[in-house]
């Protein structure tokens, strides 16, 4: 039986590589096993009979509804030119500096990740607006195309992000059934609150080191024979108040709702998405037709995340009635080194998935088998959220399969060949595995704000 886990769990990474949907891989080839398993006697259909309370605990599930409401808020903020806007701004403000247009692209990836979470959002719109203009001011296309990769990712670590947001939901079932397991039935809770919290220092931590590198090597990375003459831009203080405004005050009411305690995060969301939707109203910049593409733009994503959700259930429910979730825990228990054995293994596992499978289906399909033993064994759980999401943001970047890459690739001009982008990123991942290194010596690097803050 736990051959035909391991069976399973390769069939469908193979199947995903051939560029079939997610959802109807995970669901299906989980049946298809189901079937073979019950022809056989190897699996016991009744494991099924739990779906319906699966997808119904889907349905209900209240911290889930901050999913939608955080996508419409980034969606509205993208088609509204906030990241124009702000950048422009920024880069007028910072232009009287060599690395100036480096550490813009960095504050700006920075604040757009807190104001929108979407990391594909992120990177295309950086790609399209400070790409040019970088190759423009005789930056090399390795070091701005590795720029605006890296600081694209920062959605995935820096709240709001729909990532910590899944994280929270399967961390906090996982939580409970460890200590479930452990005996304990009045179970401490993790909410995606607790993640959010402990995830700013490591983001503000990441963004520091992003500037400290593009500030030390920036010089060496523009070519003047090859810079054009850039006129320098004059901003006024209304001006760059305005660029910066909108993002600033959703980034206070969003996440000081939350550190505040006034909100949960999934109420915290429906007030960002309302915020968005009013400040592209005031700007001018939301019509009908732009307001039906949000809506449709935001439905198509939010289904996505549902049916993977649907999908990852069914292949947890088959996978487990083959035994797997016992495989994972004796090879796990049994791993020398322990806790740190065990956690180095999910760690690498983890990063090697990242390559092939998103963020979602790594949240939905692989920690809720990981997570559950890890925490049993000790682990903080915001300390492995914090960790896992840096890990698949690591993987996000590394080539050849990350996925800024392909982002970037699909929107950089035909000059930037994928070897640039490939050996741009290359110092941001080493800077990425440097905060995993911190986090793993230093874990009150994302425990000491959730415990100082929430007692």
């Amino acid at each position: 039986m736990e051959w035909m886990a391991i069976a399973l769990f390769v069939c469908v990474c193979v199947v995903l590589l051939f560029g079939y949907p997610v959802a109807f891989t995970l669901a299906g080839t989980s049946l298809v096993f189901a079937a073979i398993g019950f022809t056989t006697n190897t699996f016991d259909t009744s494991y099924l009979n739990a779906m319906p309370s699966r997808l119904y605990g889907i349905l209900t599930n209240q911290t889930l509804i901050a999913v939608p409401l955080f996508i419409f808020m980034g969606i509205v903020l993208e088609k509204s030119r906030v990241a124009e806007n702000l950048l422009t701004a920024m880069a007028a403000l910072m232009g009287r500096f060599r690395s100036g247009m480096a550490i813009s692209v960095v504050l700006v990836g920075m604040l757009l990740a807190a104001s929108t979470g979407i990391v594909g959002a992120t990177v295309v719109t950086m790609g399209l607006l400070s790409l040019p203009s970088m190759l423009k001011r005789g930056y090399t296309p390795s070091f701005a195309s590795g720029a605006i990769c890296a600081t694209g990712t920062l959605g995935q670590i820096i709240p709001p992000s729909i990532a910590l947001v899944l994280l929270g939901d399967v961390l906090s079932s996982a939580y409970q059934q460890a200590q479930l397991s452990m005996g304990i039935f009045s179970p401490d809770t993790v909410s995606v609150g607790d993640l959010f919290v402990g995830a700013l220092i490591p983001g503000l931590l990441l963004v520091g080191l992003y500037l400290l590198y593009v500030m030390l090597t920036s010089s060496r990375s523009i070519d003047e024979s090859n810079s054009e003459p850039v006129a320098p831009q004059a901003i006024s203080g209304t001006q760059l108040i305005n660029a910066l405004f909108p993002p600033l005050v959703l980034m206070i009411v969003v996440l000081g709702s939350i550190l505040a305690g006034f909100a949960t995060p999934t109420e915290a969301a429906g007030v960002g998405a309302t915020g968005a939707l009013l400040l592209a109203i005031m700007q001018r910049q939301l019509n009908w037709q732009r307001l039906k593409d949000v809506m449709m733009d935001t439905t198509k994503v939010t289904s996505m995340v549902f049916l993977i959700l649907i999908g990852a259930s069914i292949f947890s429910l088959v996978f487990r009635g083959f035994g797997g979730e016992r495989l994972i825990h004796d090879f796990l228990s049994n791993l020398p080194g322990g806790i740190i054995g065990a956690m180095l293994v999910v760690m690498l596992v983890v990063f090697i998935l990242g390559f092939i499978l998103d963020f979602i289906e790594i949240t939905f399909v692989v920690v809720p088998l990981v997570a559950p033993i890890l925490l049993a064994m000790g682990v903080d759980p915001v300390w492995l959220g914090i960790m896992l999401a840096v890990n698949l943001q690591t993987s996000f970047l590394t080539p050849p399969f990350g996925f800024a890459l392909f982002y970037l690739r699909g929107v950089a001009p035909p000059e930037v060949l994928t070897s640039d982008i490939y050996r741009g990123v290359v110092p941001f991942i080493c800077i990425q595995i440097v905060l995993l290194i911190a986090l793993a010596v230093w874990p009150e690097l994302a425990t000491w704000l959730p415990d100082t803050l929430y007692d």
